[in-house]
């Protein structure tokens, strides 16, 4: 593995297992044992390491979040967005609990933020329009692009409202499931009699995975 390659992967542990705001580019250098001028050979500061992370982050939603194939059960095309969710929530969580800060401190990431955000919010409409054109879900056309952002606004800040409540408890799995729970239960009231049982079977799979049953 290349050592760039390998920054990136110490840095996203390490800011994972004690949050971005405690690790300076000298504890990186110090994880992997090489000298600070090494980590700054190939990135220039802290911000430059989370932009790169950021890059990875964002190819994994264009190339994971799909639209529906035309022969994919909707189903289970929801069930393959949440299993997405639940990867990428849990690789970089991360981001996700201290996301307005990092945002802050780097605008040209604002923007590259919020370029990739509307695609993952057109990608999440296409799969919603996909379930309703299935017969798995009941919504008005108008409500879908709503629901949508409801989806997108509970992925982002689930494991920030984790941290509220809880600032010393780690995150783990378990935790992060129970964010992919919450997104279900957004589906549940517009699920159609037919449907309903399919996705109390998906809830009871992800339930089984946040520890509770």
């Amino acid at each position: 593995m290349r050592t760039k390659d390998k920054i990136l992967q110490a840095s996203i542990e390490l800011f994972n297992q004690v949050g971005e705001r405690q690790v300076t580019t000298n504890h990186i250098a110090a994880h992997l044992g090489i000298s600070p001028g090494n980590l700054y050979y190939h990135f220039r500061n802290k911000e430059d390491i989370i932009r790169q992370i950021f890059k990875e982050y964002a190819k994994l939603l264009e190339q994971r979040i799909q639209p529906p194939q035309a022969d994919q059960p909707a189903l289970d095309a929801l069930a393959s967005y949440l299993d997405v969710v639940f990867e990428l929530m849990w690789r970089f969580h991360f981001f996700y609990a201290n996301l307005p800060d990092i945002l802050a401190r780097d605008p040209a990431l604002q923007q590259d933020y919020l370029r990739v955000q509307q695609g993952v919010l057109a990608r999440v409409t296409l799969v919603l329009s996909a379930l309703k054109k299935s017969d798995i879900i009941a919504i008005e056309d108008a409500d879908i692009v709503n629901l949508a952002h409801s989806i997108k606004l509970l992925v982002t800040f689930w494991i920030s409202y984790l941290k509220t409540q809880a600032p010393d408890k780690p995150i783990d799995q378990s935790s992060v499931y129970q964010g992919v729970l919450k997104v279900i239960t957004l589906f549940k009231p517009y699920a159609t009699p037919s449907a309903l049982l399919q996705i109390q079977q998906l809830q009871q799979h992800y339930q089984i995975l946040a520890g509770e049953i």
